[in-house]
């Protein structure tokens, strides 16, 4: 199925306000949850996927609160997503449905997996869920988001867009200016800010350090369905090792390393990644 921009923009109204979304395709449903980043929306991370899975599901690529596309609600980024997931269900009548989410929109759907069990039928997360055993943390890409959450500049773009790469041929001209002129929108600012400046960070830090509510990792046995963990094994976002808590907490986790491939599996492994993936759902 060819999926055009304009032809798949929808919106709804939520008591929190707007959200937007792409929507295309037949069949059971299938939300499709965006990551974070520099310049990121659920179009640019899905556009080369959207019409493979439309073809088997009604798919809806959720646009979340403060990234330049949905009205911005406040709070972090990931706790206004969760609502948003959920706003978004209701106000379209979606009782529950297959959830794919990279990233940041893996850890939604997890998320939202553990607090809201009968809405998510399968869980596929493209690396994000977890938390890092052998490697350091924050990893390289988080330690470039951060740089340029402080001080943003088109060379840190470039430097964090060949981290998300395994391939640099992939890193071209066009991507670097689409990224650029998206993340200089006065929510997507705001958006990265809040997830990855210093001061955020370092109150989030203090946060956990003093909460008695454990890290959402630690509560993955909770999700009950089905879950494809879906990584790179050269990821420097979130390097590979962060897949071994959910593979073992989740009971019903399974793993597919794609080999030379970095953070954005959907994009640069997308034959193989869509072949996988489309078999777990269908299943």
């Amino acid at each position: 199925m060819d999926v055009t921009y304009e032809g798949s923009k929808r919106e709804v109204a939520t008591d929190k306000g707007v959200l937007r979304y792409h929507e295309a395709g037949d069949g059971p449903p299938l939300l499709l949850l965006h990551g974070s980043g520099i310049g990121v929306n659920g179009w640019r991370n899905y556009r080369g996927n959207l019409g493979v899975f439309a073809d088997q599901f009604h798919c809806y690529a959720l646009e979340f609160p403060g990234f330049g596309v949905s009205h911005p609600v406040g709070g972090h980024p990931v706790l206004s997503a969760v609502d948003s997931v959920i706003r978004f269900m209701d106000a379209l009548g979606i009782e529950s449905a297959a959830v794919l989410g990279n990233s940041m929109g893996g850890v939604v759907g997890a998320n939202v997996a553990i607090e809201h069990p009968e809405r998510v039928d399968k869980l596929v997360s493209i690396g994000g869920v977890g938390a890092s055993t052998l490697n350091p943390n924050p990893s390289e890409g988080t330690r470039i988001l951060q740089d340029f959450a402080d001080n943003p500049s088109r060379d840190k773009l470039v430097r964090w867009l060949d981290c998300m790469l395994y391939d640099r041929a992939l890193l071209t001209d066009e991507l670097v200016e689409e990224r650029w002129q998206a993340a200089m929108g006065a929510d997507a600012q705001r958006a990265i800010e809040a997830m990855y400046g210093s001061k955020a960070f370092a109150l989030q830090q203090q946060y956990l350090a003093n909460s008695d509510t454990p890290p959402y990792w630690s509560m993955l046995h909770k999700v009950e369905c089905p879950t494809l963990l879906a990584w790179g094994a050269d990821d420097r976002q979130c390097p590979l090792d962060m897949a071994m808590i959910p593979l073992r907490l989740i009971p019903e986790a399974e793993l597919h390393v794609f080999p030379k491939c970095g953070h954005w599996v959907m994009y640069e492994a997308k034959a193989a990644f869509e072949r996988v993936t489309m078999e777990f759902l269908r299943r």
